[in-house]
């Protein structure tokens, strides 16, 4: 988050965000390798990680960041603001769910398919550019 008396550039913004979808990205993978290992307890920690990380990134998409800085945010997303911010609160909150219901899951792949990559596909196949 950023503080009231700086205001961030447009270039810190982008990179910002950036940042947070490839820092969800690699933890995603590595919720993924602990809950097949069962150690639920360091994935738990992850998915709370990700979830604050979905809430953070609400704040990241001012319309001055809509171009510049190798963005790979499309246009989707200004032009459908309320279905992007939806996506990153559902995604938030499916973190949180996934923290309650993964130590009892008779298919833990399957799961985290639905409740983690399942919101990174939907989020990639409309706001982002295919790199």
């Amino acid at each position: 988050s950023f503080t009231a008396n700086s205001e961030p550039s447009v270039e810190e913004i982008i990179k910002g965000r950036k940042a947070l979808f490839s820092k969800n990205y690699s933890t995603a993978k590595k919720v993924q390798t602990f809950a097949s290992k069962g150690d639920f307890e360091k994935a738990k920690s992850l998915m709370i990680e990700m979830s604050e990380n979905y809430k953070t990134l609400l704040e990241y998409f001012p319309e001055n960041t809509k171009e510049g800085f190798k963005t790979e945010a499309l246009p989707a997303i200004w032009e459908n603001k309320d279905e992007f911010n939806n996506l990153m609160t559902k995604s938030s909150n499916d973190m949180i769910q996934l923290t309650k219901i993964i130590e009892t899951s008779e298919d833990i792949k399957g799961t985290l398919g639905n409740l983690m990559w399942a919101n990174c596909k939907a989020c990639h196949s409309k706001f982002r550019a295919s790199h």
